[in-house]
């Protein structure tokens, strides 16, 4: 199938990008290096948490990011046949006092509306949280296009391919941060390991979280992680994030038995500003780019990837915020 689009990577990242130019009728063709040994999309456990980190902050721009994703991945549920999105709450467990102390000073100043619930001496709840199914998403949509005839597997000549497409958009994690014509782009990576585990009566929309989470996925089966290992590009399960999250599973756990089933690992790609990058390359003018999602993606792809509909259809810039013209690119 000719096309005018190159989607480089079909990682969460490219397939949303691809399902956008097809809803908007853009000519596009997508292809992907099979079985990376650091995809981070395909061990992405899909969490969306409106309220993170131990100072227990908003997700960036959570209110208008959150309908977003959940509109297009029922889109995605629609057309592909498979269930992607779960509606889930977190019980965040408190880790000590002090973040006790700020869930109390940012409940009383409304900091944590409307997704701040209820909470007890032991932690709160998180209302509005989800999960997408990211493995069932990307194999679906991958069939979706093999059979419209738009997908192709391996590597890809961007000299070859920026002659004759009119745009490639270079989606691939890890290998297009790791790419020189992305070079002064101020990428970080980041290692993250998780473990399978079989472990029975787990309410299936509550996510257990405290450092680490803890995940149902399917009847009997949960994930827990994941690990966070800076500047770390070695995607091989390690002992010690085993036991570290062996201890986590423990202390979440409680009384529940549960058996390890089985280890991954990836790794993220982010920025020292914490947003990510779409946008065109400052002096390649066919080249284009979506990356840097780190453990956001399932929020951050859907916007962004809309933003680049939006660009080529009718001229609109990207939001300043994310656009790789923020560094400067040679």
């Amino acid at each position: 199938m000719r096309s005018d689009i190159l989607i480089v990577g079909q990682g969460l990242a490219g397939t949303l990008l691809a399902w956008e130019f097809e809803r908007a009728g853009i000519s596009f063709a997508i292809t992907d290096a099979e079985n990376s040994p650091t995809a981070a999309s395909r061990v992405a456990a899909g969490i969306v948490n409106p309220i993170t980190g131990r100072r227990l902050v908003k997700s960036w721009r959570i209110d208008a990011l959150l309908p977003a994703a959940r509109t297009v991945s029922r889109e995605l549920e629609a057309a592909l046949g498979v269930t992607v999105w779960r509606e889930m709450r977190v019980r965040r467990i408190f880790q000590d006092e002090r973040e006790r102390r700020v869930c109390v000073e940012k409940t009383a100043r409304g900091e944590l509306t409307p997704f701040g619930g209820a909470a007890d001496d032991a932690g709160f709840w998180i209302e509005g949280a989800a999960r997408v199914d990211v493995p069932a998403l990307l194999d679906a949509a991958g069939a979706r296009w093999r059979a419209q005839g738009r997908w192709r597997a391996g590597p890809v000549d961007f000299t070859t391919e920026l002659a004759r497409q009119d745009l490639v958009v270079d989606c691939r994690g890890v290998a297009g941060a790791r790419d020189p014509q992305w070079s002064a782009v101020p990428w970080e990576f980041s290692k993250g390991e998780t473990l399978a585990l079989t472990v029975d009566g787990l309410a299936s929309d509550v996510i257990f979280n405290r450092g680490h989470w803890l995940l149902p996925v399917a009847p009997g089966v949960a994930w827990v992680g994941a690990t966070h290992e800076p500047g770390v590009l070695d995607a091989t399960p390690t002992a010690a994030a085993r036991a570290s999250l062996e201890s986590s599973a423990r202390a979440l756990l409680g009384e529940r038995t549960f058996e390890v089933t089985g280890q991954f690992a990836g790794v993220r790609v982010n920025l020292p500003d914490k947003r990510p990058v779409a946008g065109r390359h400052p002096s390649i003018a066919r080249l284009g780019v979506l990356n840097g999602l780190g453990a956001k993606g399932v929020l951050l792809a859907p916007a962004l990837a809309r933003q680049w509909v939006n660009h080529l259809t009718e001229g609109v810039p990207f939001d300043a915020e994310v656009d790789v013209a923020r560094f400067r690119c040679s």
